[in-house]
């Protein structure tokens, strides 16, 4: 029998833009020539939950009394009002009625419940704001109000990314989630699953894989394998993604096996390979891939198959195809740039590395292969993958999922891009480390790198050590620095929290993000709370970090574990004051409160100086160029005009060199032989050559016919070159 697969994601994970795994193992599953369908049931459910029909039957299925709050009493009075505008606002976020923003901008056309209180604090931050993003974020309320009605009348466990996310969160035994599995269906159960049904009944697939990234969809993917186990038993049910990846490497309750056959570990390309090998292999030793499965009533792990795990190049490109890709729904929750980009707007997923190149980090999972293995894709690979990707989907928008993007490749996929005159968009997630130069900064611009993101974590040079960051926080300063300069927007992971971190080092590290913020060098950030993990240093070894973790009978998930830290400091007790400051800040206002303002008990006064980064920021002329630096120029031809130069007597030949650029024109003069040799070398250096010159090619080549190299370059010609697109790498 022809092997035949259904790859989907169960709900929730984003509403914008479908969560990549599916369409990494589709992209796999056509190199070796086996027939999938893949599909994202989060974004079929919300559109079938957010239609005219799909409110109908919620408002009539609501259990309504005297107890709800008086706000769902209310979105239950104006449910006429939501039924009426659902079908219209679906489409406007689907990008298909732009001109009803100018609607929804006017009050009175949306039906406005207790998230619309919130906007008298935020009008202000809509003067940036154009009236299509205004109307995003109004639409955006209006559906998070019909949220709260569902959480509360109708399915507590609902929420537009996540579903249960409860049940999936820290649950070393599967005790509580097998018991919500025995419940009667939920009303989004039913929905799901009969979606679920149709897919199977059309598809007809000898097995169903599904892919659970985050707790968020646990349960759901729980449901769908159970339902399939009911109906169609001869269907073999895989589970695998960063969910199993995490938190089930420990596992050992035979009944998870009454709903999976399988689960799968790390890269899922072999092991599912092996799947599809077994079942249709007649040996008697089947052959498995880092799989969980259930044998003489014990649950194993099987690892026993030789083949060795797919380099990047050789697992085919991402294919999109099967999803619904004109109908996600972009939405702005919060004026939080970052954040927004997550959830505005549909971007092609991609890896340029696999693992981390750094693979330190005391709080990260480095311990697992996802992270440890380390291995970088071409950038011309990347390039073929990028103009496929835009073909098959119509979008040029990529995010760059890695772990941390290495910059020497970045370096390279931007020369690629310009190199093949590529009109794309792409972000990605960076260490702030110093190989980020103002001049790499402005390549990454000029091949459509629009943001940023990365770790400064604890804002404190003896954290960032305890860490093993690798950076610090002058580091930091300066490359993001280089990154806003050029036109690329910063966002700051940062954390609180950490092992042995004092209230001092709470404050100074607040104090640092302030003055980042004020100066303009970040434009974005997120504050967490240390959390430790099992399979990062701290969790593996807490003792040497100053922590005593709590220990757990572990037979379900193993991921995130409580601790105690030996400081006694209540950390959480500073994530208001944090979160808040850094709302204002963002938003460039209440730099001059006082660190005090922010909490309502006792803290110390920062003991960092006020200039602590103006002084960080400080630029030293660098003379010293490294003679196997790349020298690339991303401008055009010049306009040449030769004149003769007269004084006391004495004349000489010059010549103007006359450049346009997207934004202004500009001129430079110089003698005619060196403005002759800088006519032909800027060609030889331009971004489209293959041929990449390093500092010393073009110095030996200057001096074949004139002197004084360091002289030419370091004068104002060469210097007004630097700064319209003369490049040192």
């Amino acid at each position: 029998m022809k092997t035949k697969l259904l790859v989907i994601t169960p709900p929730f994970t984003q509403l914008n833009t479908p969560y990549p795994a599916s369409a990494y193992i589709k992209g796999f599953l056509n190199t070796i020539n086996v027939e999938s369908v893949q599909a994202d049931f989060g974004i079929e459910v919300i559109l079938q939950l957010f239609s005219k029909e799909g409110l109908n039957n919620l408002f009539t299925s609501a259990t309504i009394n005297s107890t709800i709050s008086i706000n769902s009493q209310r979105i239950f009075a104006l449910q006429r009002e939501y039924v009426m505008t659902i079908d219209a606002v679906i489409k406007f976020l689907q990008g298909k009625n732009p001109t009803l923003a100018l609607q929804i901008c006017q009050e009175g056309f949306l039906p406005e419940a207790s998230r619309f209180s919130q906007l008298e604090e935020l009008d202000w931050a809509f003067g940036t704001m154009g009236t299509q993003d205004k109307g995003k974020h109004l639409a955006t309320l209006y559906l998070e109000d019909i949220s709260d009605f569902i959480v509360e009348c109708i399915d507590e466990n609902f929420g537009f990314s996540r579903y249960a996310e409860r049940l999936g969160r820290s649950a070393n035994s599967f005790n509580e989630l097998y018991t919500a599995l025995q419940q009667k269906l939920t009303y989004i159960d039913t929905i799901f699953l009969s979606i679920l049904k149709d897919r199977i009944e059309n598809v007809k697939p000898s097995m169903f894989l599904i892919s659970v990234p985050f707790p968020g969809n646990l349960y759901a993917a729980f449901r769908a394998a159970q339902w399939v186990k009911e109906n169609h038993p001869h269907i073999k049910i895989s589970m695998g993604g960063g969910f199993p990846n995490t938190e089930l490497r420990s596992l050992s309750d035979i009944r998870v096996f009454d709903f999976f056959d399988f689960i799968t570990l790390d890269d899922g390309e072999v092991p599912i390979e092996e799947l599809i090998n077994a079942s249709t292999s007649e040996n008697s030793e089947k052959k498995y891939k880092r799989t969980f499965l259930l044998e003489n009533g014990k649950v194993v792990y099987k690892n026993n198959s030789t083949k060795p795990d797919y380099k990047q190049a050789q697992v085919g490109t991402p294919d999109y195809s099967d999803l619904l890709l004109d109908q996600y729904i972009s939405v702005i929750e919060i004026v939080n740039p970052m954040h927004r980009m997550w959830s505005d707007g549909r971007w092609n997923k991609l890896t340029m590395a696999h693992g981390c190149y750094w693979g330190k980090c005391t709080f990260c999972d480095i311990s697992l292969d996802y992270i440890k293995i380390y291995e970088p894709v071409a950038a011309n690979l990347l390039c073929d993958r990028m103009e496929e990707m835009i073909k098959q989907t119509g979008q040029n928008g990529f995010h760059y999922v890695d772990e941390a993007a290495p910059p020497a490749l970045m370096r390279a996929l931007a020369l690629e891009i310009l190199r093949r005159n590529l009109a794309v968009t792409w972000w990605t997630n960076i260490r702030f480390e110093k190989s980020f130069t103002k001049d790499l900064c402005l390549l990454l611009k000029a091949s459509g790198c629009i943001a940023v993101s990365g770790g400064l974590e604890v804002a404190s040079d003896r954290l960032l050590k305890l860490i093993d960051k690798g950076v610090t926080v002058e580091q930091v300063a300066k490359v993001t620095s280089n990154f806003t300069e050029a036109g690329v927007m910063v966002h700051a992971y940062l954390m609180y929290g950490y092992p042995t971190q004092t209230i001092q080092e709470t404050i100074d590290s607040l104090e640092m993000v302030r003055q980042l913020f004020e100066i303009g060098v970040l434009q974005s950030g997120f504050w967490h709370q240390f959390a430790m993990t099992a399979h990062s240093p701290v969790g593996m070894h807490p003792e040497k970090f100053g922590v005593i973790a709590e220990q757990n009978e572990i037979t379900f998930a193993n991921n995130d574990i409580a601790f105690t830290d030996k400081t006694g400091i209540d950390h959480e007790k500073f994530s208001f004051g944090l979160k808040k400051s850094l709302f204002n800040f963002m938003h460039g206002i209440c730099f001059d409160y006082s660190l005090q303002d922010w909490f309502d008990f006792k803290i110390p006064k920062t003991t960092i100086s006020p200039d602590f980064i103006f002084n960080a920021l400080q630029e030293e002329n660098d003379f010293n160029i490294k003679s196997l630096a790349k020298i690339v120029w991303l401008g055009g031809k010049p306009t040449v005009e030769y004149f003769t130069k007269s004084k006391k007597g004495n004349s000489w030949e010059m010549v103007t060199l006359t450049f346009h650029d997207k934004k202004e024109s500009f001129s430079i003069q110089t003698n005619k032989l060196e403005g002759n040799w800088l006519i032909e070398i800027l060609v030889k250096i331009s971004v489209s050559n293959t041929k990449i010159y390093t500092f010393q090619e073009i110095k030996n080549d200057f001096e074949t016919n004139l002197p004084d190299f360091e002289l030419f370059w370091y004068s104002k010609p060469i210097q007004t070159l630097r700064q319209f697109g003369l490049l040192v790498l």
